[in-house]
């Protein structure tokens, strides 16, 4: 996906980008593939395949939620930034939290968000469950792209979003035993309106998939339970 592409499939989001806004893509860009020479950030450092399974992919969760009306978003396992980076980029109202356990991530993010000049954004080394314990019902909106288990991700989740908010989870196929399995936790976690969006990425075609919960009641102190170390992973 070439920038001209990237701009086209964008419309059809009914997202328009600024001059600002691409250029700060590109930088972000750039400083991705230099700090990936170091560390290993992504597998993905083709321009072209970038600007289509990292940034775009990024966007599409906005097929599940208008993130013009969100106030604030946490992103679990964030990784090189992905969702939550692009979305400050493109969403620049949006108060975002970036949450990862591994801190040379955290490190280069910071970089990032310093190099491009964002405002309200932060990055936050931490495991979730860690994290969520003193930030508990902050959050409109908390995502995730592909870390975890889905039920896993619910329960690290919850705790932070508000009574009313939103967990939305992106992932790729997603089996119909992976979502039988979390009808008992969204009942003990007081979830509600479990909501399937899927649709194909642009150009190679793969399955994508966004599941969005809205929560209806404080969560059990008891959550988040402790869980191995999360890794964000490519779709």
């Amino acid at each position: 996906m070439n920038q001209e592409q990237f701009m086209e499939a964008l419309k059809e989001l009914d997202i328009v980008l600024n001059e600002k806004q691409l250029q700060q893509l590109n930088q972000y860009y750039h400083l991705l593939i230099e700090e990936n020479e170091k560390m290993n950030l992504t597998a993905i450092t083709e321009e072209k395949q970038v600007y289509l399974k990292h940034f775009y992919d990024s966007l599409t969760l906005i097929k599940a939620l208008d993130l013009r009306k969100v106030k604030s978003l946490c992103d679990i396992g964030t990784g090189a930034g992905f969702p939550g980076l692009v979305l400050k980029i493109v969403f620049p109202t949006l108060s975002i939290t970036l949450v990862d356990a591994l801190n040379k991530r955290v490190t280069f993010l910071k970089n990032v968000i310093e190099k491009l000049e964002l405002q309200d954004i932060e990055a936050i080394h931490a495991r979730m469950e860690e994290y969520a314990r003193n930030n508990r019902e902050i959050f409109d909106v908390v995502t995730a792209r592909a870390v975890a288990p889905l039920k896993e991700l619910l329960e690290l989740g919850v705790a932070s979003v508000k009574v009313g908010g939103k967990l939305i989870f992106m992932k790729g196929i997603v089996k119909e035993e992976e979502t039988n399995k979390i009808e008992k936790t969204m009942k003990t976690l007081y979830l509600k309106e479990k909501k399937m969006t899927q649709f194909l990425l642009p150009i190679e075609q793969s399955t994508r998939t966004l599941l969005s919960f809205t929560k209806t009641s404080p969560t059990p102190s008891k959550y988040p339970r402790p869980y191995a170390k999360i890794k964000n992973c490519s779709l």
